[in-house]
């Protein structure tokens, strides 16, 4: 049953926008599925579907909880980030990266109430029948039609016109190189004027509390990262959950990954994740 695991990791992954939490999710699944009597699990005619609608369910709960378990979180909460790219395969071959996996779909993800996350992912990225949302969510079909529709106005809402993939790259790398030159005006030239840049530390790795508001401030924020990363610190361009990134190295080891959200030739967005406990997909530090 590995494809059906790789199949749950993918919709798990995007519904708690945690890998830790969507592989803690699968296990149970599977071990419900394992716990059935072998009479039950032989008259199943569809093991894939019924370990979908579980590990959904298993997630859903998980979502509610979550939205408490995060009000006490040190900071702000930013989905785990991957490492990989649309162009090769995962390094843990767990999750299939588009642009539902991106961080800045991820992000408007969270401002979902678990229903509409769960109706959304299910069917408008895996193309489940509302039929079977509706067994998930114990409502009917017309509602979580209802629901998904909400979900795709946030999207609509929150999304810039798409930057093809090469400007994407060149942007960040131009954002890389004037961050180790320490050039402010460069990086100024690169910030859109509203930008903002938004930190996970957890309360276990130190970082900025409060989001960043504005190019020359981030700019600034950013001049003063490198210079205390001069000597103890290399900066690293990689694809985090399959679009450009840059990753911070010490020792060879991952210690910080930036994702950015770039519209045209401006970045409008930056997230910041150092929290120790979302970069265990990271801890062999990828390679440049």
């Amino acid at each position: 049953m590995i494809s059906e695991r790789r199949q749950l990791i993918n919709v798990a992954y995007r519904l708690l926008g945690s890998l830790s939490e969507a592989e803690d999710a699968v296990q149970e699944s599977y071990a419900r599925w394992y716990a059935l009597p072998a009479r039950d699990r032989e008259a199943i005619e569809s093991p894939g579907a019924w370990l979908t609608t579980v590990t959904s369910r298993i997630c859903l709960n998980l979502l509610g909880s979550a939205r408490v378990r995060r009000e006490s979180y040190v900071g702000d909460w930013i989905p785990e980030p991957l490492p990989g790219d649309n162009e090769t395969p995962d390094p843990a071959d767990r999750v299939t990266l588009d642009e539902s996996v991106g961080m800045a779909f991820l992000v408007v993800l969270e401002s979902m109430t678990p229903a509409e996350r769960v109706a959304f992912i299910l069917h408008d990225v895996f193309r489940y029948p509302f039929a079977d949302v509706a067994e998930v969510l114990g409502r009917t079909p017309a509602a979580c039609r209802q629901l998904a529709s909400s979900a795709r106005r946030r999207i609509r809402a929150a999304r810039e016109p798409a930057t093809p993939r090469g400007r994407q790259a060149a942007v960040v790398r131009a954002f890389k190189a004037a961050w180790e030159a320490q050039d402010i005006d460069a990086l100024v030239g690169l910030l859109d004027t509203g930008a903002t840049a938004t930190a996970d530390g957890g309360g276990l790795a130190t970082t900025f509390l409060e989001p960043i508001v504005g190019g020359e401030q981030i700019a600034r924020a950013w001049i003063e990262i490198a210079r205390r990363a001069v000597g103890t610190m290399t900066f690293v361009e990689h694809p985090v959950n399959g679009q450009p990134g840059v990753v911070a190295q010490q020792d060879g080891v991952t210690a910080t990954v930036f994702a950015f959200d770039v519209a045209g030739d401006k970045i409008k967005h930056i997230w910041v994740v150092r929290n120790p406990e979302k970069l265990r997909a990271w801890v062999a530090g990828p390679s440049g």
